[in-house]
């Protein structure tokens, strides 16, 4: 009588469960033991999972953003509990593209060799407002959007945004990841 309430909890709708006066069968409660002590789920999850768990963030600080996000390294906001244990200097040992500040048109080649350089799957952020649409710099020296140059997963808003913000997208980052939405690259050639 005492596995009555989990298998009820679980869904698990069978006759023998329906009937106060009998228990659960043998099978619903081998299944039941079974599913507490082995972690089902498939290999695509199992990656998605470990990609998200293991992001190694390329910083490409170029203007007031950046102060904001090398704060999040700092122990007040600790990054580090999400798998991203330091920024890294090369793009090849990065998968993750942080774009912070505005992006002159004279930077738009390098961030794109940068871009290219770093192995597959890979996630581009635009943080901030300039990187995002090009702030307040609307003129001919600014590219007004950074994913004319390389594609974007996530946008944080703000002028700057707070360490918080660029927290909550990287957590939306990884929360796609692990659903399985595909990186914003391999949908931009989808679609084209």
């Amino acid at each position: 009588m005492a596995l009555e309430k989990p298998l009820r909890e679980l869904g698990l709708q069978s006759e023998r469960v329906l009937w106060p006066t009998k228990g659960p069968g043998k099978f619903e409660t081998e299944l039941e033991h079974l599913e507490q002590r082995v972690g089902l789920t498939t290999l695509e999850k199992a990656v998605a999972w470990a990609h998200s768990k293991s992001m190694w963030p390329d910083t490409f600080g170029l203007a007031c953003c950046a102060m904001e996000m090398m704060a999040i390294v700092s122990a007040r906001y600790d990054i580090a509990r999400f798998g991203m244990e330091a920024f890294r200097s090369s793009p090849r040992q990065a998968d993750l593209l942080i774009v912070s500040g505005r992006v002159a048109n004279k930077m738009a080649a390098p961030l794109r060799q940068i871009y290219d350089q770093m192995l597959e799957p890979k996630w581009v952020i635009a943080m901030g407002a300039c990187a995002s649409s090009g702030g307040m710099f609307n003129n001919y020296t600014i590219v007004q959007s950074v994913d004319k140059i390389v594609p974007v997963d996530i946008y944080v808003p703000g002028c700057p945004p707070r360490p918080e913000q660029l927290m909550e997208g990287i957590l939306r980052l990884h929360e796609a990841v692990q659903a399985g939405v595909p990186p914003a690259y391999e949908l931009r050639t989808v679609a084209s």
